[in-house]
């Protein structure tokens, strides 16, 4: 008989000493829980950083135009772009620390315990399992409008593109990844095709054509709907960066997790940073912010008639399918981290010969495609915003703690600036929280209630089902033991 692994017996104490109940599972129980380690270099990640995001440049940013026009879309922009690339910074240190598949949640389950890591988790997965289900019906709206395959009910466009790449995910990590980079790279391209096109046609007197709203407080040309559309449109700004937090959750799979996660996200930042800035200028610098605001194909209709609108319209629904190919990715890793640690029921982490979670692609998958059905992409879209903006509250909250109670913690990549960055980070995704019900109250509370439901079943239910020996809950152990030595 095997001796008994002591950081094993620690987790279990330490979660019986946090409020919650756990056991040891045998190897056997872990070994149908694992994935495929050294599918990706950093390459691979940073392309998985920009296909999480990409299609939001495609659509979707430009309905913010519409709320804070051209002036308070920038300033919403360039905050929110502040608040990401300090996260980012900050999820970098915390993810060269802690490599493991699930990402926010393992940070915050060492820093805030098994309520907080919870709840961290829930809220990411909120927003990787409705953010498909939103690009789903951009998807089927993009279809129709070129008059695909004689398509003209989105339905079955979104069976469809859950179906496919379901399957193509089921192959194992290193395909996917691969494929995903492919269409990346083919979005990347129609992205400079537009900027090259629109150049031309840029004229500064279309950034600031909403008439101005006299009512407002401090409205202006420049912010059409003063000072207050700059935090409504903070939830559209937040469409040009959101996911890109998901890269460590590919820490399990990464070849030199601790080296290539934190060089992989920061890169992925940067090149989002850059396509950002020009699509917003340019869009609505050639086409002009009130027409722009209310288009559902923001980039080829400021092309207008030309054979480039052709070509960016149809690489178009190539940056879509990135974005939801990759994000249901980021869906099934959070799934099965949480599912392996008995968060969740733990036959969703049960993976396939090829190393899959089969069951953490499905399940969130099918309830995506129920949710596609409604239609309602912009309210999805919402609803996906406030978990994300949740979730950045508690990851930052997460590295400072961290770092204040566990300095000597090792840390391969150090944040610049230290708990200053994430504390900016901190204010600013707390500000964006608060926006999403300034926006949409519905979706927001809709949200809150599937997060409620949640946290409901971990109190109720699985706080009671635990496995101590799997890597986030050993993380945590570690972090238990340290201290008693202490």
């Amino acid at each position: 008989m095997a001796p008994p692994d002591p950081i094993a017996a620690g987790a279990e104490a330490a979660l019986h000493h946090d409020g919650v109940d756990a056991h040891l599972e045998s190897s056997e129980y872990l070994e149908k829980r694992s994935l495929r380690k050294g599918s990706a270099g950093w390459v691979l990640l940073a392309g998985l950083g920009v296909s999480y995001v990409i299609s939001g440049d495609y659509a979707g940013w430009n309905n913010g135009l519409a709320e804070g026009g051209f002036g308070g879309l920038l300033v919403a922009s360039i905050v929110i772009a502040g608040m990401y690339f300090a996260m980012v910074l900050g999820m970098a240190e915390l993810s060269s620390a802690l490599p493991a598949a699930g990402g926010g949640y393992t940070f915050a389950r060492r820093a805030l315990g098994p309520w907080g890591g919870f709840a961290t988790g829930t809220a990411i997965l909120i927003e990787y399992a409705i953010a498909p289900a939103a690009i789903a019906t951009f998807i089927g709206a993009y279809v129709e409008s070129l008059d695909l395959f004689g398509i003209t009910d989105g339905w079955w466009v979104y069976l469809a593109v859950y179906a496919i790449f379901i399957g193509i995910h089921l192959t194992g990590a290193g395909e996917a990844l691969k494929a995903m980079f492919v269409i990346t790279a083919i979005a990347l391209v129609g992205l400079v095709v537009f900027a090259v096109s629109a150049a031309g046609l840029f004229d500064s007197a279309n950034l600031t054509d909403i008439p101005v709203d006299e009512s407002a407080a401090g409205a202006s040309a420049f912010l059409p709907f003063g000072l207050i559309g700059v935090w409504a449109a903070v939830p559209f700004a937040i469409w040009f960066f959101l996911a890109v937090e998901g890269v460590p959750l590919a820490a399990e799979e990464a070849t030199e997790p601790e080296k290539n996660v934190p060089k992989g996200i920061i890169v992925s930042m940067v090149v989002l940073l850059v396509t950002g800035a020009t699509v917003l200028f340019l869009a609505t610098g050639a086409l002009g912010s009130e027409e722009l605001s209310t288009s559902g194909n923001p980039l080829v209709e400021a092309l207008g008639d030309t054979g480039a609108a052709k070509v960016v319209n149809y690489i178009g629904l190539a940056g879509l399918i990135a974005s939801f190919f990759s994000i249901m990715y980021a869906y099934s890793r959070q799934t099965f981290a949480l599912s392996r640690a008995g968060y969740l029921p733990t036959s969703l982490s049960v993976t396939n010969r090829r190393k899959a979670p089969m069951l953490a692609l499905i399940v969130p998958g099918v309830i995506g495609f129920a949710l596609s059905l409604t239609g309602e992409g912009a309210m999805l879209l919402n609803m996906a915003v406030f978990g994300a903006a949740l979730s950045y509250v508690l990851m930052m909250v997460s590295h400072i703690v961290l770092r204040v109670r566990e300095p000597g913690m090792p840390r391969p990549y150090r944040t610049p600036g230290g708990v200053v960055t994430t504390s900016f980070a901190l204010v600013v995704a707390a500000i964006a929280v608060v926006a999403t019900f300034l926006v949409d109250p519905i979706a927001a509370l809709w949200t809150l209630g599937a997060f409620a439901a949640f946290m409901a079943y971990f109190g109720l239910y699985s706080r009671h089902r635990l496995v101590a020996n799997s890597p986030d809950e050993e993380f945590a152990a570690l972090a238990a033991a340290e201290a008693e030595l202490k």
